[in-house]
């Protein structure tokens, strides 16, 4: 099973991005997903999360800005990133595991760039 990110790019400060992370099989429904995102010189961390049951979860810088969703019919799962700071510069990761194991093993995308800046 491989996970396609995609959707990064540049925006300016206040715009909106969606990224979508395509799973080759369906995997979403039988497991959780989360984005990730690690800026130079800093840790990776949770951005969102989506389980199988669609219950959600979102990082205290993101919360009222981002939103995750998932498509199972499409094996795809999407954060729609409205409202950009500058400070959400980073390179932004899905992963799809057990809900106990997001984060840390199951399958990951490749990355996506996302740059916010005038």
């Amino acid at each position: 099973v491989q996970l396609q990110a995609c959707g990064g790019g540049l925006v300016q400060p206040g715009g909106s991005l969606r990224l979508s992370c395509a799973a080759s099989g369906s995997i979403f429904s039988i497991n959780a997903a989360g984005w990730y995102r690690q800026a130079p010189g800093k840790q990776r961390e949770l951005v969102a999360s989506i389980t199988s049951g669609g219950s959600t979860n979102y990082a205290v810088s993101v919360k009222g800005r981002f939103t995750i969703s998932r498509d199972d019919a499409k094996n795809t799962v999407y954060l729609q990133m409205n409202s950009l700071k500058p400070e959400d510069t980073a390179v932004y990761y899905c992963n799809a595991a057990s809900f106990r194991n997001l984060g840390t093993s199951g399958y990951w995308g490749q990355g996506t760039q996302v740059t916010v800046s005038s």
